[in-house]
């Protein structure tokens, strides 16, 4: 009787080793090219494309778009690793090498025949009231190198864009374009300017300089909320 049970719990072993074979082959036949699909799309997930849709606009003829000119210049900062430091400079502009978030915008614009200074400086005369970093007392040496000041330059002088980052959803990630500049104004002041580079997900990086020297770090990176985007007037 032993032998007898024996031989029975072996041929429904045997039995359910078949059956499911019999599932597996039968499920991999007849969805294939399904499972192929979603197998790839798990383990392989491919880049998320997003359509270049930058101004084509060349004001200084260089034969690069002005964008991308700004875009370049302000990766500079990343190549020499611009080490960060706020300091007070006499004439306004911190020496090559070193600055702050700031100076990473005001390099990157330079790039594309953008001279940000002597705009800030002059919309600071015409608009006093609306700086309120300003006060009073307007200083050259260091008016256009602060968050807010250049916050409310941008918010007067430029396009406002999304501040919301979806990925892998075309259509916002399309709002977010090199050359675009991110302010953040909630937990601390930083600005960066958006990269030509993306992640997988279609997420851009951007460009900044924060402690310890510039770098290009995805969009993503930051916890604080996204308070402006801008788009440069070409």
């Amino acid at each position: 009787m032993g032998k007898f049970r024996k031989y029975i719990l072996v041929a429904l072993i045997a039995l359910a080793i078949f059956s499911t074979y019999y599932v597996i082959n039968f499920i991999e036949n007849k969805y294939r090219n399904l499972l192929n699909d979603n197998l790839i799309k798990f383990f392989f997930k491919k880049d998320f494309e997003v359509p270049n849709k930058y101004s084509n606009v060349d004001k200084n003829n260089n034969g690069i778009a002005d964008p991308l000119d700004i875009v370049n210049s302000a990766r500079k900062e990343v190549e020499i690793k611009t080490k960060y430091k706020s300091n007070y400079y006499y004439g306004g502009y911190p020496p090559e090498g070193e600055g702050v978030c700031t100076d990473v915008i005001w390099r990157g614009l330079k790039g594309a025949g953008i001279d940000l200074k002597t705009l800030i400086d002059n919309d600071i005369k015409e608009h006093k009231k609306s700086y309120i970093r300003v006060g009073d007392n307007p200083d050259p040496n260091i008016d256009f190198r602060r968050v807010p000041n250049q916050n409310v330059f941008f918010q007067r002088k430029c396009i406002s864009v999304t501040t919301e980052l979806k990925a892998r959803d075309s259509e916002n990630l399309q709002e977010w374009q090199p050359g675009d500049i991110v302010v953040f104004l909630q937990d601390y002041e930083h600005v960066a300017i958006v990269s030509d580079k993306r992640d997988k997900d279609g997420i851009p990086y951007v460009i900044h300089n924060t402690n310890p020297n510039a770098s290009e770090v995805k969009l993503s990176w930051f916890k604080s909320p996204i308070y402006a985007h801008y788009r440069w007037q070409y």
